[in-house]
């Protein structure tokens, strides 16, 4: 049986379940099978059956299998590619994950596909998205405005403060970053957040 033949007796009942390289299908059956509409990428080599929409669990979930598994018990899915996961960026290059101060971790191997950056996360800044943590939509959003360069920070936060479902608009995210008055980069942080509320303003 080739792999289209397989698909209709799989995929069909997979529903929303991610398929990965050897979960029936090869690397190369899988991108033959995205080339030809049966499958589409989720981001790297996960992939949903066609028509299905990413959930941001799924997404989690799919970003998650990209943590190398020395750094997965320890850090959290943050930036722009928690941004990501919750529909408002597109795919990251490279997975961002935040560390706790209070946790050690050892350094991320060299091409890992992954960075890390130290942060201090409060009890509300994680949710847990099935087993996968990642910042808060607010928490994603102060970092982004604070962390992430403006052309890319910018439209995510567009989105991010637009979803009625994430319940982080603009004006809650400008007051999170009010409150901490000593963080570098809180000036241009308030001025990409005045972008997002004054949308084409000069």
């Amino acid at each position: 049986m080739d792999y289209k033949e397989a698909a209709g007796a799989t995929l069909i009942s997979d529903g929303r379940r991610l398929i990965r390289p050897g979960e029936p299908f090869t690397a190369g059956e899988l991108r033959a099978m995205a080339l030809d509409g049966v499958v589409r990428q989720v981001i790297r080599d996960a992939y949903l059956r066609a028509g299905t929409g990413a959930t941001p669990a799924l997404r989690a979930q799919a970003v998650a299998s990209a943590i190398p598994a020395a750094a997965a018990a320890r850090t959290v899915i943050g930036r722009l590619s928690a941004a990501w996961v919750y529909g408002c960026a597109p795919p990251p290059p490279r997975v961002a994950l935040l560390v706790d101060h209070g946790r050690r971790i050892s350094a991320l191997r060299p091409f890992s596909g992954c960075t890390l950056h130290e942060a201090s996360l409060g009890r509300f800044d994680v949710v847990m998205l099935g087993s996968v943590p990642v910042t808060s939509p607010l928490r994603t959003a102060v970092d982004l405005a604070l962390h992430v360069m403006p052309e890319q920070s910018v439209p995510a936060l567009q989105r991010l403060t637009a979803d009625p479902a994430l319940n982080c608009p603009a004006d809650l995210v400008r007051r999170a970053v009010l409150s901490w008055p000593r963080v570098p980069g809180r000036r241009a942080a308030l001025d990409r957040l005045e972008a997002v509320r004054r949308p084409g303003a000069p």
